[in-house]
């Protein structure tokens, strides 16, 4: 049930078999959904997808952002998919139906989006960004900023973004200049410069409201002084109609990388003296609300990943049964053998089974994380537990995902050859976007701190130890199934030395030792990362071994293993669980064995990069 985008057997598996989100739809949160609604919304998603986003992937790549007179504008393939895809309601789908959204579940509302999201994630961003500063005017905002701007910018008839990062305060948010200064009217006069906007000018809509960090004069240094002002393009009156330049001045677009489609801006604030915002929430809460936003944008980070993954992955898939090149290892001594599909020679094999094992392990992550948001929503006397495990999984999704999906894409190259590297072929594209998924929205190093520094220890440790018995009842039933006995044991092993390494990093971070949790940080994500994956791909293949021996049983196939595999190709759902065995295994025998290794490698404790002088970096 390829695209070559998404594999949508294996979205129906992890939603419906794997999760189970139909109990989602027996609470009264969820009561108007059910699982045809979600695959037909699958199917519009695919549609979306497929015929209006795909075809400005390469176009919009190749045509870019011009900045030309102070103006900037988008590809000009972008705008009719972006007037259709907010007429279609794509924009807000999770908001309540007051505010023009759905009510749709995450979980829903995710599975949708993978689609889009691997047919040019350049173009969601200008509909993602809006939905996140919308969101905050939503939960922050007071009625007249809701009416002035909140429904149009739900409606897609302006869009948003936000705005913390300076040319001297990049991750050290503390560290901005920008300063807002009292009006006599409640307003603030906002002054300064914001760098690597995000589709911070463009000619898509009439307006954009920008949501900007900024530290009213007077108020203390540091994170604790910011606050945040809510900064048309162009003046708003409160009927919510377009007025004036609101003294916000682009000074240049970035030529970059990658995701060439959406507009990498510099934006200066009140050059002239005349830029007006207003305060969105409470003064000095600036960071605290924008981060509402931020965790959005880094769990739509983690789907960035996956759709470039995902993309990449059935691409090569494709390729690789199509391309004929060399005689099987196995008969090159043999005169008449023929040239075969690179898809039969062992190294494309282990490469596209590393690939397929890796993008279902982080859909998993990624589903389960969105699904863990709709059951703290629909259970509230779960909340603390849910909400813990979306706290926890957030900087994962973000970082594991989008550092996985980056050699995902580096191996689909590999596998198209010289082919790969080229612009004839899409996956060089995938490469080149994707990288970006590991720097914005915090760099992966910052959510490896973050996951060490903050999330471990959340509400005194709960979060993970819920997290860590999710994993321990995976242990137990897949070791109750003779096939897959000894790759429990594997996953076992892992999930033991992830536990001892998580406390010993708690222990270290309390002595003298502190800074080797800091050190560390990075290998640790990556490894719970990988015991995470490892969990949910054995959870999978447990039930796909399950639904395989009722195939079995209904085929009337026991004990023969010839017709077992003969089944493979003769049935669909044989092949597909077959799959998810295989994935399972492979993971546990290739990467989960390193695990423990890699924990005590962390608990030798050495200071190596920290003692290392800076002059022997190179002489």
């Amino acid at each position: 049930m390829s695209n070559l985008l998404v594999n949508q057997r294996d979205q129906e598996f992890l939603l419906f078999e794997q999760l189970g989100i139909e109990k989602l739809f027996l609470t009264e949160t969820f009561k108007d959904f059910s699982k045809e609604d979600v695959l037909m919304m699958l199917k519009e998603a695919e549609k979306m997808a497929i015929n209006e986003i795909l075809p400005t992937y390469a176009a919009g790549d190749k045509e870019g952002c011009v900045f030309k007179d102070g103006k900037v504008t988008v590809p000009k393939c972008y705008h009719e998919p972006y007037k259709k895809y907010v007429e279609a309601g794509w924009l807000c789908p999770t908001q309540p139906p007051e505010v023009g959204g759905q009510g749709m579940p995450v979980i829903m509302a995710t599975a949708n989006f993978e689609h889009c999201y691997a047919a040019n994630f350049s173009f969601l961003m200008y509909p993602g960004l809006t939905h996140g500063a919308a969101s905050l005017i939503q939960y922050f905002g007071t009625d007249e900023q809701k009416n002035k701007c909140m429904y149009k910018m739900y409606a897609g008839q302006w869009t948003g973004t936000m705005c913390l990062t300076e040319p001297g305060a990049g991750s050290d948010v503390g560290a901005l200049k920008s300063t807002a200064k009292r009006l006599s009217d409640g307003t603030f006069s906002i002054s300064g410069t914001k760098s690597f906007i995000s589709c911070g000018d463009h000619d898509l809509t009439e307006n954009i409201i920008h949501l900007v960090l900024a530290r009213i004069e007077g108020d203390p240094s540091g994170t604790g002084g910011i606050s945040i002002f809510i900064v048309p393009k162009y003046r708003v009156n409160l009927e919510g109609g377009v007025g004036d330049l609101n003294d916000v001045h682009t000074g240049n677009i970035e030529h970059k990388m990658g995701i060439n489609g959406s507009a990498t801006c510099t934006l200066n604030f009140g050059d002239d003296g005349n830029c007006v915002g207003e305060l969105l929430g409470k003064e000095r809460e600036g960071l605290k609300i924008m981060f509402h936003m931020m965790n959005e944008a880094r769990q739509e980070v983690g789907m960035q990943a996956l759709g470039h993954a995902s993309a990449a992955l059935e691409h090569s898939i494709a390729y690789a049964k199509e391309r004929i090149q060399s005689v099987p290892i196995w008969d090159m001594k043999n005169p008449d053998a023929k040239a075969v599909p690179i898809i039969q020679h062992p190294d494309v094999r282990r490469d596209l089974l590393w690939m397929k094992a890796h993008v279902e392990g982080i859909r998993a992550l990624n589903y389960f994380t969105a699904y863990c948001m709709d059951m703290a929503k629909a259970y509230p006397e779960q909340h603390e537990k849910w909400q813990g495990l979306v706290d926890l999984l957030t900087p994962v999704c973000k970082a594991y995902s989008s550092d996985k999906a980056m050699e995902i894409c580096s191996k689909a190259i590999d596998v198209y050859g010289g082919y790969g590297y080229c612009q004839e072929y899409p996956v060089e594209q995938y490469m080149r976007d994707c990288k970006i998924s590991c720097i914005y929205e915090g760099t992966n190093g910052i959510q490896a701190l973050d996951l060490v520094g903050r999330k471990l220890g959340q509400n005194k440790g709960m979060n993970v130890m819920t997290m860590f018995g999710e994993i321990g009842l995976t242990v137990a039933k897949a070791k109750g199934t003779d096939e897959l006995k000894i790759y429990a044991i594997r996953l076992e092993e892992a999930y033991n030395a992830l536990v001892d390494m998580t406390l010993t990093l708690a222990q270290l971070g309390k002595s003298s030792s502190f800074l080797i949790p800091i050190l560390n940080a990075s290998p640790y994500l990556d490894i719970f990362g990988d015991v995470l994956v490892g969990h949910f791909l054995l959870q999978s293949a447990a039930l796909a071994t399950e639904k395989l021996k009722a195939i079995y049983q209904e085929k009337g196939v026991t004990d023969s293993r010839g017709r077992m595999r003969a089944l493979i190709h003769e049935n669909a759902d044989v092949a597909y669980y077959s799959g998810k065995v295989a994935a399972a295994k492979f993971f546990a025998v290739e990467i989960l064995c390193t695990v423990k290794a890699r924990c005590e490698a962390i608990k030798s404790e050495e200071k190596i990069p920290i003692e290392m002088a800076d002059e022997s970096f190179t002489c």
